[in-house]
Formats: C-alpha cells, structure tokens, sequence
C-alpha cells in the first residue's frame, strides 16, 4: 500500500480520535475513581474512619467490574451508551463504557498509592485534631502524589489499549484502522504503523508521568 495524502490525513484524524476517546475517558474515570479510593482507604479496618462493611461492599463490587472484559462490557452496556450519547458509533460512544472499565481501575490505582503514605504522618496529623477531611487534603493526597501521577501515566494507558479495542464495535481511533485494513484486508504495513504510533504515544505518556513524579517527589533533590 501507498501512504499517500489520504492515508496520512486517516492516520491523523485516528490519533485525534484516539487521544480524544483516551483523555476524555481518562479525566472522567478520575472524578469517579478518586473519590472510590477514598473512600477504600478511609473505610479500611485500618483508616481514618473505619466502616469494615462499606469497604468490603465497595471492594466487591469494583472487583466484580474490573473482572469483565472490556470487549464484553462494551456490548453489556449499550443500552447505556445509546442513553448517554445517543449513538452507538463513533469515538463519542466508546467513551461511557472506557469510564466504566477504567474507573475501578483507577479506584484501586489510588487507593493503592494512598497505602504507601507512612501511617506515623498520618496519626501525627489525627493527634493535632486534624479532621478526616484534612488529613485526606493536606496528608495523604499531598504525601501520595508522587505515586498518584504514576498510577495516572498507568491508568492512561490502559484506557488507550481499551479504546484500541473498542476498533472491533466501529469506534474509531487508531484500532479502528488497525482492524478495517490490516485485519479485515490484510494490510499489514497499515496494522504495523498503528501500533508503531501506538507504542509512541505510550512512550510519551509513560515518560511524562515517570518525569512529573519525581519533580513532585520531596524525597528526590
């Protein structure tokens, strides 16, 4: 095949459909998997405010989420998606079920990174009368970012490889390519440039990630 105009054009409005699906996802997965670890952290046997219960409850049901295949999930929840965006094609409609898949991703993401804070700043802040609330705003999350912008370079791409997945229901992007010309005809330069562009841009974002996690990281001078 020949990478003329039209097919560079493609390959742009790919990566444009790609990071739009990915980052879109990305930010909404993060206003629902932060608090979601929060709230793990907080209710753990452990936390600040334990309620057993609540925490196992929650736990339970983002596991049950995490353990769906993202190919299954994105045809359970259609019903969903026709609701939200109102189609079933395209980049806009891969986006409900990428927030699905990812943000118990994400929850266990930053619950885990708030389980790295030492617990002695954390009881030293309890024993000055600091209230949960704070202690969250000015101890964990300050003393966990760090780990939190890890977890992010992590989660990113993770919902990148999900939306490449989403090529097999027409919804855009760089898989999308991938599978209409290097699968379904056998165009197999076509398939390797995509992943080639794939693996770049997880480049980027693993390297942006690792470098914003050690400026923030106190501990490295």
């Amino acid at each position: 095949m020949t990478f003329d105009a039209t097919t560079i054009q493609m390959l742009i409005t790919g990566i444009g459909e790609s990071l739009f699906m990915t980052l879109t996802s990305s930010v909404f997965s993060y206003l629902i998997g932060i608090p979601l670890g929060i709230i793990l952290i907080v209710t753990d046997k452990d936390g600040i405010h334990p309620i057993p219960w609540l925490q196992q409850v929650l736990g339970l049901v983002i596991n049950l989420f995490r353990s769906i295949p993202f190919i299954i999930l994105l045809i359970m929840v259609i019903p969903v998606t026709k609701m939200i965006v109102g189609t079933l094609l395209g980049p806009k409609a891969v986006i409900p079920p990428l927030v699905i898949a990812a943000a118990p991703y994400v929850a266990r993401v930053v619950e885990s990174s708030f389980k790295e804070v030492d617990s002695g700043v954390v009881e030293a802040a309890k024993s000055m009368g600091a209230s949960t609330f704070q202690i969250i705003c000015k101890v964990l999350l300050p003393e966990a970012k760090p780990s939190l912008l890890v977890g992010a370079a992590l989660s990113v791409t993770t919902i990148l490889s999900y939306s490449a997945m989403a090529g097999f229901v027409g919804g855009g992007g760089l898989g999308d390519i991938a599978i209409r010309y290097g699968y379904y005809r056998y165009q197999t330069q076509m398939m390797f440039v995509t992943v080639a562009i794939l693996v770049i841009i997880v480049q980027i974002i693993q390297e942006t990630g690792m470098k914003l996690s050690k400026k923030s990281d106190k501990r490295i001078k």
